[in-house]
């Protein structure tokens, strides 16, 4: 594993601290007055999901952490746990449903999913960044509107809201980003 110092800490690296695997969340680089630079850094337990702010002076060393990732196929979702299987091994892993969070309705059937594992341990799931959705419900087109950025709530397939332009219709496919969780473009 790579030490590295405090001040080079980024979005979404892995660090092992305190006994634990930790994800680093968010991260300000704060430079007082008085007194030696620091990181400022959110962390997220990958195993429990408890958060802990932690201050980094740029001469401390933290664990680096590189996580193997394998692409995995979702097959269901029971007790609250989703169930992935490997494709080359026909192996199957539960996660905790919670892991995904507002992004869970996403995740439909037969759908890869990157793994994150540690040693054996799977810790992470993350969802493609597109995933195509169809609209149950949104307001018809008004003729006549025609403002650069003027957007209708609709309603998908899998219970989402999301802000689409005005010209998508009804039962129409469109493509989602799961990471800002809006429209992205027609299907």
């Amino acid at each position: 594993m790579a030490k590295i110092n405090g001040n080079e800490i980024k979005i979404g690296n892995v660090l092992e601290h305190n006994d634990g695997l930790w994800a680093a969340v968010k991260v300000d680089h704060v430079k007082p007055g008085k007194g030696g630079a620091f990181a400022q850094v959110e962390l997220r337990n990958l195993r429990n999901g408890s958060k802990l702010n932690e201050r980094f002076r740029s001469a401390d060393k933290v664990e680096k952490v590189r996580l193997e990732q394998k692409d995995q196929q979702f097959l269901y979702e029971t007790d609250g746990m989703l169930v992935f299987m490997d494709t080359e091994t026909y192996e199957q892993i539960e996660l905790p449903a919670e892991l995904l969070g507002e992004r869970r309705p996403f995740l439909q059937d037969g759908m890869i999913a990157v793994i994150e594992y540690y040693e054996d341990e799977a810790l992470n799931a993350s969802l493609p960044q597109k995933v195509t959705c169809k609209i149950v419900e949104t307001e018809p087109v008004v003729k006549g509107q025609t403002a650069a950025n003027s957007f209708k709530p609709a309603i998908l397939d899998n219970g989402v809201r999301v802000m689409v332009p005005p010209f998508v219709g009804q039962d129409e496919d469109i493509v989602v980003n799961t990471e800002t969780m809006e429209y992205a473009e027609r299907a």
